[in-house]
């Protein structure tokens, strides 16, 4: 196959004006614009509102190219776009050649006939998705997103470019996947299924492949496999009349795939070449990982099972939500797509959940999810709304775009799942979906999530399990959050205004979503508000607060946990850890019952603006204090403390393959480090299990008169070195008499890392350690340091600085500082 890209500079107009001027493929419409400073920044103050007119608006893109002599002379040309966003009229040399309804999908034509040797215009025409779903809406209303423009549901568009409780309503417009030339000739590949059977310690990987002939020549096809370590494997056969052929090549002692945090992640790489008379035709690469994935649901004790089994080992689910990592996703890099992602595995996590009111993500997405031994939750694009599934054109439309993005991705060794779609069957049940006017829309929602969408990927992928929504018990319309069958969505917390401690009244078997709100760091706080907005009410501020009442919601419970803030500063301090001990709270509880609990997601990892939001990482991939904790609550071995009043429940929580031994260590001691009562506990905690240590009734100790002054301190030691330490209070941290901490710090260089020794001569609650002027991901933070024991965190030393720059732009402070006169350290 010889390709000719035809992405690069392209030109743009608005439809039905006469300047061309420059563009930029793949891209769009909004960041054309913003490179010739035509709008405002959308993501600063409110220029959301004034660039409202662009979605609303038809454009033109146009290219004009020469096709080189390889691609020219091929006897077949197409011309293929991976992704048009989405509503286009694709024209070549004035002869239109179709149009595309789905941004979700691959389009490819003939083009052979009309290309000429000497210059060519490559014309395409977008209308605006706005006008063409509010024309539908007028027809019919389709129930959807409250945060949303209306009629999202009519187009093929990821459903949260018109906006969500997170997101701006900002629609991108234009060619968002790469677009070229392909010229071949005989034949090609049309499509490859790769499949592995696991036996007796060794693995049959199989290729069926699929090929399109335009001539009788004889063709064969050739798969070669290179191990890891290098080592090839290959085998050749001649393609039959029939067009179709099953490659096998059996693979000794295979080094299997694990997801993070239960072994590597090695990944064989796959060519499947197409042949005639000694000449390639066509080419397809893969990565693939060995490994075998199935989902159990089995008959316990609590009703049925939900636990994803790799490899023939039970896995404990750890993970979160992702969305799109940018409103406008041409401006994602790879940089930025590979920090995310390792963020969430340097914390632990095991599972991403790619959200249905999203985008099927990009190869280059699962590459990574593949290297990281991320596993992959895959949502079909359908989210939080009634769809039009009764109209024949658009189920067809649906249909292509299902089959094409399963046959895509089936092979990945990340994916785990298909799931239907995004909290619409817990719609039609709690959500006032009701009336006459709707029953023919949930006949259609039952047919195709029940029956037509299954058998599609039953069909297309047998070896993944599909599940018809999120949450579901997989009896349709029957308790679909329900606690003893399939998954889970927990929002009580958040729009229920329930305390956090609600979080240990659920025992879901597998919980997909809950998630409390941060505001984002004031350094991103700084992108798109003035100093005279830092107020949690000011217009700007609820211009970046997308969910109602958010900011209020995320005050009142600030105020159950903590003082009142006296600076801006501190208000975004107190929200990043409140939203870091509300989720911590409830991922402790839920892994202390892995049998009954077998995975935990929250949302949300990513943001795709600034904005406060659930997520952990924010737009710019700055930790939030959540995922700092994500880092130890999702750590394979936990300590934690489930409190009791004045009684301490004491756990370990083992996710790794051997038994850990070694010692607790806990005490009762003031503030300021005066120890009550302590003891020692030897620990032996089992693999992949829960070990109670000890439980300790401290109501003799504590009283009205002190339990103000008070922390339990637990301690996990092995070889004299702490693992990890946990403390639990007896009061609401806003009633605990905090005292200035008296921090200092001790700084040293050991190769490129800067080790911070910090001590406290009082508890110094929640610290949080930062470098003015430069972002930098600490080792841990935000954690409570109690008095008297010194901690050593670590930083990369940042390019060009020294260690005295290092001290002088280290800053520290704690939950006292919030309150009391002084800046931080």
């Amino acid at each position: 196959m010889r390709i000719q890209s035809l992405a690069g500079a392209w030109e743009f107009r608005q439809a039905a004006t006469q300047e061309w001027s420059p563009a930029t493929v793949p891209g769009g419409v909004h960041t054309d614009l913003l490179a010739l400073d035509r709008i405002p920044d959308p993501f600063v103050g409110d220029n959301e509102k004034h660039v409202q007119w662009v979605a609303e608006t038809d454009w033109e893109y146009r290219y004009q190219f020469t096709v080189n002599s390889e691609v020219f002379n091929q006897p077949q040309i197409w011309l293929v776009c991976d992704g048009l966003d989405t509503l286009a009229e694709i024209c070549l040399n004035g002869l239109k050649l179709g149009h595309s309804t789905n941004m979700f999908r691959q389009f490819r034509w003939d083009v052979k006939p009309l290309l000429q040797s000497g210059q060519n215009e490559l014309y395409v025409k977008f209308d605006s998705p706005v006008g063409f779903i509010s024309e539908k809406q007028a027809i019919r209303q389709m129930p959807g997103v409250s945060h949303a423009i209306p009629g999202g549901p009519y187009i093929r568009k990821a459903p949260c470019h018109f906006g969500w409780d997170w997101g701006p309503k900002l629609p991108p417009i234009g060619i968002w996947k790469d677009i070229r030339l392909e010229g071949g000739e005989k034949a090609r590949i049309e499509d490859v299924h790769l499949t592995q059977m696991h036996n007796e310690g060794q693995v049959t990987i199989s290729a069926k492949v699929t090929v399109e002939r335009w001539e009788t020549t004889p063709c064969s096809v050739e798969m070669h496999i290179k191990s890891p370590d290098g080592e090839l494997f290959e085998t050749e056969l001649i393609i039959p009349s029939e067009s179709e052929i099953l490659l096998q090549i059996v693979i000794p002692n295979p080094q299997l795939w694990w997801p993070n945090g239960h072994g590597k992640h090695p990944l064989y790489q796959v060519s499947i070449v197409l042949h005639s008379n000694g000449q390639s035709l066509d080419q397809r690469d893969f990565q693939l990982g060995l490994r075998t994935i199935e989902l159990r649901q089995e008959a316990d004790e609590w009703g049925r099972s939900f636990t994803f089994i790799v490899n023939g080992l039970p896995i404990f689910v750890k993970g979160s939500n992702w969305i799109p990592a940018d409103s406008f996703p041409t401006r994602i890099t790879d940089d930025y797509l590979e920090m995310l992602i390792k963020a969430a595995a340097d914390t632990h996590q095991n599972m991403l959940r790619v959200w249905g009111g999203g985008f099927y993500e990009e190869e280059r997405f699962y590459d990574l999810c593949d290297r990281y031994g991320v596993l992959v939750w895959q949502d079909f694009i359908f989210s939080c709304s009634v769809y039009p599934l009764n109209q024949p054109e658009f189920l067809e439309n649906i249909r292509i775009e299902i089959i094409e993005n399963i046959r895509r991705l089936r092979h990945r060794a990340s994916l785990a799942l298909w799931c239907g779609n995004n909290e619409m069957e817990w719609g039609w049940v709690d959500w006032g979906w009701k009336g006459s006017e709707l029953e023919d829309m949930k006949a259609a929602y039952d047919q195709f999530f029940h029956h037509t969408l299954p058998t599609w990927c039953a069909s297309e992928d047998p070896d993944h399990a599909y599940w018809p929504s999120s949450p579901s018990s997989d009896t349709p319309f029957e308790d679909p959050n329900g606690q003893q069958q399939g998954d889970a969505h927990y929002w009580d917390v958040w729009h229920g205004r329930k305390p956090f401690t609600a979080y240990r009244d659920q025992f879901p078997r597998f919980m997909s979503e809950f998630g409390f709100q941060a505001l984002p760091p004031l350094s991103t706080i700084r992108t798109y508000a003035d100093e005279a907005d830092w107020n949690m009410t000011s217009y700007i501020m609820e211009q970046h607060q997308k969910n109602d009442s958010g900011n209020q919601l995320m005050v009142a419970q600030m105020l159950d946990t903590f003082r009142l803030p006296e600076r801006f500063d501190s208000l975004v301090y107190l929200s990043l850890v409140l939203q870091a001990e509300g989720i911590r709270y409830g991922v402790e509880h839920w892994r202390r019952h892995p049998k009954r609990v077998s995975g935990i997601l929250y949302w949300q990892l990513n943001d795709c603006w600034p904005v406060a939001s659930w997520s952990s990482l924010d737009y710019f991939g700055r930790w939030k204090a959540l995922h700092y904790a994500a880092k130890r609550f999702y750590a394979p071995l936990l300590l934690s403390i489930e409190d009791k009043q004045s009684v301490q429940d004491v756990y370990i929580t083992n996710d790794m393959s051997k038994t850990w031994e070694g010692t607790l260590l806990w005490s009762l001691e003031t503030l300021a480090g005066k120890v009550l009562k302590s003891n020692k506990e030897p620990v032996h905690a089992k693999p992949y299990d829960v070990t109670p240590v000890c439980q300790l009734d401290f109501s003799s100790q504590i009283n009205d008169d002190n339990r103000r002054d008070l922390v339990f301190v637990a301690e996990l030691m092995q070889n004299e070195q702490i693992q990890t330490r946990q403390t639990s209070y007896f009061v609401p941290t806003k009633h605990l008499n905090l005292v200035e901490p008296g921090i200092s710090t001790k700084l040293s260089t050991d190769q490129d890392q800067v080790l911070i020794e910090i001590k406290s001569l009082s508890l110094a609650r929640l610290l949080e350690c930062s470098l003015e002027g430069i972002d930098v991901v600490f080792s841990d933070n935000y954690f409570d340091l109690p008095a008297g024991r010194p901690v050593v965190i670590s930083i990369p030393l940042p390019a060009g600085w020294t260690l005295s720059q290092v001290q002088k732009a280290l800053s520290i402070r704690s939950v006292y500082n919030s309150y009391a006169h002084g800046a931080a350290n």
